[in-house]
């Protein structure tokens, strides 16, 4: 160092250096307030969290991570509003969140980020109309996600702490999110889910309105007491020892989908997906959902539902029928996401595929993730299988976009590459008419290339825009700009749900 340097140097003022170190951690660290809220069949809530993000020390990345999460503030759980015809009352529901800003002492203005969950009724068309409304000027900042059923059960997996849990114990776990109408099974193995599936039972599948009357008596109730010999009437389910039958039922079927037992055919009758896969045999059971909140001791009150009965029956059950030890993962009721990272920013590669530039901007494009083979060949009908049996998870017609996201290891060889276009586009021609809008996002120097494969060569119908130098993962969504030329690349925004 030189004399002057030196001397400059302790001529600084404490105020001096304190602000040449805060504009240095200023453009590596990004902090900002978040929301998620949950909106499902039986229970909403939402919390605030504040989350720090650092960009990532690789040359110049614009790469930011999340490397700490807080949470501020949580609402209240409080019931899902309906209106007398069935649907979700949204102007309710909007009561309720603005007051959970002012409780919380949170201008709207002041949330840079965040993520909507909607599950169960609140996916259906009339209610996820309702309920974008509520959320339209922020529809910039935040994320929407409708959850169909296999995306319930990965959320939950996640939010729960389970995918967490399994990971730090190098361990196989079945995971079973049991909320108001459905239970949503995650076989996690070592970190990494290996099945799902959900099928229709939960803790408020008989519940009472106003008054007190029996009156909510969902389709999987009915069935249950058709199979019990039962009249499904508001009358008969006011009698405890009848609703003691249908929660025994219920328990027993639950019993069955947790312990691979054979199922019966009112079994079979509530299944939401095909079989949960089991690979791998888990050494332990995890619960969430608001079942879970009575099985782990930590709610006692009853909300004029089956919630707690059942809950007990369905610890007997498991008592009785398995050994695998029952294990609260951290989050039960409260399995949300804490919002959306707006700061993970990339820039594409120079070799993208864009024949027509006017499709972009878009936004909250949601990513299938999928592995390619390592090997030198690429199996095409394997990869159209891991697509496949992902698609149903996306909402594609509310959503009409789609993000398939992939690594390129290895040589572009042609071979290789019409393989991997061949996989992608067999799984998903049966759903193209549906499909506005697919992006190829390719951690790999393949973007033009496959691209141009996956129109010309492929004949895949659609608009497609395929880009490379972006690494993605699953239960990401990303926004792209319009075309920066020169030099010929296109930004791209993440935003990646977090958990508690």
């Amino acid at each position: 160092m030189h004399e002057a340097d030196f001397l400059h140097e302790h001529a600084m003022t404490d105020e001096q250096r304190a602000a040449i170190a805060a504009t240095i951690w200023a453009q590596e660290n990004v902090a900002f307030k978040t929301v998620g809220i949950d909106i499902g069949s039986s229970t909403s809530h939402l919390l605030f969290a504040k989350v720090l993000l650092q960009r990532q020390s690789q040359g110049l990345s614009s790469r930011f991570v999340a490397i700490g999460r807080e949470i501020v503030w949580r609402s209240p759980i409080v019931l899902t509003p309906f209106l007398p015809d069935g649907t979700i009352d949204a102007h309710a529901l909007g009561e309720f969140i603005a007051r959970c800003y002012a409780d919380a002492g949170l201008p709207q203005s002041d949330v840079d980020s965040g993520a909507v969950i909607l599950t169960g009724e609140a996916i259906k068309r009339k209610n996820a109309r309702a309920i974008d409304e509520l959320f339209a000027a922020e529809a910039g900042k935040f994320v929407c996600a409708t959850a169909g059923h296999k995306l319930e059960c990965r959320l939950a997996a996640h939010g729960s702490g389970a995918v967490a849990l399994s990971k730090a114990r190098q361990t196989c776990m079945l995971h079973a999110d049991i909320g108001g109408g459905t239970t949503k099974l995650a076989l996690i193995d070592r970190g990494v889910i290996v099945g799902l599936a959900a099928f229709a039972v939960g803790g408020r599948l008989l519940a009472t309105d106003a008054h007190g009357a029996w009156t909510r008596i969902d389709d999987s109730a009915r069935l249950v007491a058709e199979d019990l010999g039962i009249e499904a009437t508001p009358r008969a389910f006011a009698d405890t020892a009848i609703r003691q039958k249908i929660v025994r039922r219920l328990a027993a079927i639950a019993a069955d989908y947790l312990c691979a037992a054979p199922l019966d055919k009112l079994g079979e009758a509530l299944a939401l997906t095909e079989p949960l896969p089991r690979g791998v045999a888990p050494s332990a059971i995890s619960c969430s959902g608001g079942v879970a909140e009575y099985m782990f001791g930590h709610e006692d009150k009853e909300y004029g539902d089956i919630a707690k009965p059942f809950a007990a029956a369905l610890a007997a059950e498991l008592s009785r029928r398995t050994t695998l030890p029952l294990i609260d993962p951290g989050q039960r009721i409260r399995a949300t996401v804490i919002g959306a990272s707006q700061f993970t920013v990339q820039v594409s590669g120079k070799t993208i595929y864009l024949p027509d530039p006017y499709v972009l901007p878009v936004h909250n494009v949601p990513v299938l993730r999928v592995e390619l083979d390592s090997a030198d060949t690429v199996d095409s009908t394997r990869l159209a299988g891991a697509v496949s049996a992902r698609l149903d998870e996306f909402d594609l017609d509310r959503n009409p976009r789609l993000a398939i996201a992939f690594s390129w290891r290895g040589d572009p060889e042609h071979g290789r590459l019409k393989a991997a276009g061949d996989g992608i586009v067999r799984a998903l021609v049966p759903l193209a008419v549906h499909i506005k809008l697919l992006l190829l996002m390719i951690d790999g120097d393949v973007g033009k290339t496959l691209g141009r494969l996956l129109h010309r060569e492929l004949g895949w119908p659609g608009k497609l825009v395929s880009i490379d130098g972006i690494e993605l993962q699953d239960l990401d969504y990303v926004d792209l700009g319009e075309l920066i030329a020169p030099p010929g690349v296109v930004p791209v925004v993440i935003k990646s749900l977090l958990f508690a």
